[in-house]
């Protein structure tokens, strides 16, 4: 999955970004994390339409099981009529009639569990790593700007304090 590629991109990066003197935050590269940013958003769809498939194949499974499970419940009426017997055979052919419907539906139940669960937890994976990357990103702009205000401050400080001493 290309997709957690770019999201082990984005924390190496994160991970090897030279620290800021006196803390340990790191400063990176905004547009190379924008970029990789953008080209999960392109990559995204991928993983969607992987869950798209997901559900349809969910549905041709549930109607092959159908499709079985009315031929069965066909083969078993067929039975019963041709050697027209007692009342056992009857009971058992629905039994199985009602077993088979059951095994479907709880197929059917697990696949879209199944389906659902792997859509929430690709989604939930993706918005945690956005949700990381932007707090970071906003962290190391933050300490950014501080420590430009300090440089420029000391700045002016000097250049008020060699200004005072031309005096």
């Amino acid at each position: 999955m290309e997709i957690f590629t770019l999201f082990d991109t984005l924390e190496e990066i994160v991970e090897k970004s030279k620290t800021v003197p006196f803390s340990g935050k790191g400063m990176v590269d905004k547009e190379e994390i924008l970029d990789i940013i953008k080209e999960i958003r392109l990559k995204l769809p991928d993983e969607l339409k992987q869950a798209k498939w997901v559900k349809e194949e969910r549905q041709r499974i549930l109607v092959e099981a159908k499709k079985e499970a009315d031929g069965i419940v066909k083969e078993a009426e067929n039975r019963i009529i041709s050697m027209i017997d007692e009342h056992e055979i009857t009971r058992k052919a629905y039994d199985q009639k009602a077993e088979i419907i059951e095994t479907a539906n709880e197929m059917s139940r697990e696949i879209s569990k199944g389906t659902k669960d792997y859509a929430d937890t690709l989604l939930e994976n993706t918005e945690n790593v956005l949700s990381n990357t932007k707090m970071n990103l906003e962290k190391n702009i933050t300490e950014a700007l501080k420590l430009l205000e300090i440089s420029l401050e000391d700045t002016i400080k000097t250049i008020q304090t060699s200004r005072k001493e031309l005096k």
